[in-house]
């Protein structure tokens, strides 16, 4: 994802030059807002234990919610694909993985700790599809809020009614739908993908 320096990404030359050979001089562009708006949560946050309130929140889920979405057989040609947040905006387009997965590691570079993450899987009664989302949880034992593509509102996971969680995982755990411990993210295959794809990143 580019080298993480005091809570904000900034991107060596060689990525910067992949990107662009592979999708464009807008991926930079897209890249470098990514960066300010970093700098713009640090400024509203210079304690990075402290709990994120609503417009912190706000900042990064409207910011992700801008990408345009595609399904993945339309971006990527395949069925299932989790892109790493770097390929979701140099590529300029993500499905509902691709924005979870976004604002969680963007809030994990502001000094968010993993456990007050987690990505969730869940089904969308509105759309009646499969869908993922982040909960970002104040306390451990808080009602978390809920990031999604589908709305800029930001409420606690229990006035969603209309979302029915499956899973959910972070860095290392793995949870059912009664939020007791299953097992290692690790056995995610496209997580581990992910993982695998950032990794390459970090090392360009």
């Amino acid at each position: 994802m580019g080298v993480v320096t005091a809570g904000v990404v900034n991107f060596s030359p060689l990525l910067l030059r992949y990107v662009s050979q592979k999708w464009g001089d807008g991926a930079i562009d897209r890249l470098q807002a990514w960066r300010s708006t970093e700098l713009e949560g640090l400024a509203k946050r210079p304690d990075a234990h402290a709990v994120l309130n609503n417009d912190e929140l706000q900042l990064f889920n409207r910011f992700w919610n801008k990408v345009p979405y595609f399904s993945d057989q339309q971006h990527w040609g395949i069925t299932d694909y989790w892109a790493t947040p770097i390929e979701t905006l140099a590529s300029n387009g993500a499905d509902c993985e691709d924005y979870a997965i976004a604002k969680y590691f963007s809030l994990k570079e502001l000094g968010v700790p993993p456990e007050s993450l987690r990505i969730t899987y869940v089904r969308s009664v509105k759309i009646n599809e499969a869908h993922m989302v982040l909960a970002y949880y104040p306390t451990p034992d808080a009602d978390p809020y809920i990031l999604d593509n589908l709305t800029e509102k930001l409420v606690p996971a229990s006035e969603r009614d209309d979302l029915q969680p499956v899973y959910s995982f972070n860095d290392d755990d793995l949870w059912t739908t009664t939020a007791s411990f299953k097992g290692k993210s690790g056995q995610i295959r496209l997580w581990s993908e992910l993982l695998a794809k950032m990794e390459k990143e970090r090392r360009m």
